[in-house]
Parts: C-alpha cells; structure tokens; sequence
C-alpha cells in the first residue's frame, strides 16, 4: 500500500484491514426490534375492531361495507357469504347459497377484481337496522392484462342489520347506473 505523508491509500479510503468486518456507517438495528412491536400494533387494532371499535352504528355499517368491498377484491366468495344475513333475499328472490353461488362464478371468470364506491349514504332505522346507497364501478379482468377486460357502473341499495354484534346483509339490490 502507497503511503503519503502521514496518510496511506488505505487510511483515506477508511477501508478495514484484511480480514476484519466492514464498520457500518449507522447503527444496526435488529428486525425483531421492528417487526414485534409492528405485530403488537396489528394484534391491538384487531382487538380494538373486533371488540366493537367503532364508537357508533354507523362507522361500523361503513366497515362492513370495506370488508365486503375486500373480500369481493380478494376473490373470497366465502368472506362475502359471511357478510350475508341467514334471511338474505337478493334480486329476482336470491338467498344467500344463491348469491355465494353467483359471486364464486365471477370470481372463477376474473382474475382480478376491482371494486371502486362513490360516498356511502348510510341511514341508520332504529338500533339495528340500516340502509345504504351508494355507486360503485366493478372491474374484472386476466391476471396479465392492463386494462380490466370488462367494467359496469351500479346504483346499489343494501339493507343492513344487527345480529350477534355482526351487521349482515338482509337485503340487496342493483341496478345499471349509466342507463
């Protein structure tokens, strides 16, 4: 190795002798020191949503309706079963195996769904009842395509009610919004 002066080319690169460990120019931090409290922070809102967060009726109608909105995305005709009331009745009298059926046919047709909701118009009846309206454009497509192959707009109109602490959907109705 050169040497300058009271320098050496080694010096100037602060490079470490052969056969040590780099030193690092920040301190390391360990990803269990991350990632356990990342995972205390996603237990608690769990927790927190499960145990009847939502400080009122309708910001939990609101998160069933993103649950639904998830699991049409997810392509999970079972997470959207779960949404549905026992008596859900649906167009031309559809029940809940009906509508489980339907939703798992489009999900075997796309292979990406995509859900976009305009503002939800919540209108709570009573403590356990509620009504929403809102528009939503629905996109479905192949795994590879950039552009979804098909999309619709829809007026929907949802009935909503309260058992055992879950808000399910007891009604559902849709219709074209661009005619």
């Amino acid at each position: 190795m050169q040497e300058f002066g009271a320098w050496s080319l080694r010096k100037c690169r602060r490079l470490p002798q052969p056969g040590a460990s780099m030193p690092l120019p920040y301190p390391t931090v360990s990803r269990w020191r991350i990632a356990v409290p990342a995972a205390i922070l996603v237990l608690l809102a769990t927790t927190l949503v499960a145990c009847g967060g939502a400080s009122s009726p309708e910001e939990a109608v609101r998160s069933q309706v993103a649950a639904l909105q998830s699991a049409i995305e997810e392509r999970s005709a079972s997470a959207v079963a779960e949404l549905l009331d026992e008596d859900f009745i649906g167009p031309q009298n559809m029940d809940r195996r009906a509508a489980r059926q339907m939703a798992a046919a489009l999900m075997l047709r796309h292979q990406r769904i995509g859900v976009i909701t305009g503002p939800l118009d919540v209108q709570l009846q009573g403590e356990d009842r509620a009504l929403v309206r809102a528009r939503a454009a629905l996109t479905g497509g192949e795994g590879s395509a950039l552009l979804p192959d098909s999309a619709q707009a829809w007026r929907i109109e949802s009935g909503w009610r309260l058992r055992g602490g879950t808000w399910r959907i007891t009604s559902l109705t849709w219709t074209p919004a661009l005619q």
